[in-house]
């Protein structure tokens, strides 16, 4: 990647929609040239995707948790199934795996109209192989990454 990949990066980071002539034009490029440097970067899996930043009224006005997930043990099959499990869960919005004293820790939103104690109780208790949960409720988003 050269200082102009780098360029796009950062500008496609900021607005993903912007078309590649407006790309072009703040990076200092043709429309077409662009075009080639962000199809490239794509092939070689620096872009990974992109996507809409949606308001929390068109999300469900929905409050963050994160989560800290102890499993009963770190079996390759015990972790399989909990992440294949946690994969089809809508509330989940993101997951990590973690090193320390918890196993995963995950990013829960429950949308308006539901409640935590009921994603709680049916969804996160019901994963497969979960020892332990410890939640902390976000009071406030100061910084959200991409």
């Amino acid at each position: 990647m050269d200082r102009i990949d780098r360029k796009i990066i950062a500008e496609l980071a900021r607005d993903s929609a912007q078309t590649s002539e407006q790309l072009g034009a703040r990076v200092g490029l043709s429309t077409s040239a662009a075009h080639r440097r962000v199809k490239a970067l794509e092939k070689a899996g620096v872009i990974l995707g992109y996507r809409a930043l949606l308001s929390a009224e068109a999300r469900g006005n929905p409050t963050t948790m994160f989560v800290q997930v102890t499993l009963v043990d770190q079996r390759q099959a015990t972790m399989l199934a909990f992440e294949e499990a946690l994969a089809r869960t809508a509330q989940i919005g993101e997951a990590y795996l973690l090193s320390g004293e918890s196993d995963y820790l995950l990013k829960v939103q429950v949308p308006e109209g539901d409640s935590y104690e009921r994603v709680h109780r049916d969804v996160l208790s019901a994963l497969p192989g979960v020892q332990r949960l410890v939640t902390q409720m976000t009071l406030r988003t100061l910084l959200a990454g991409n």
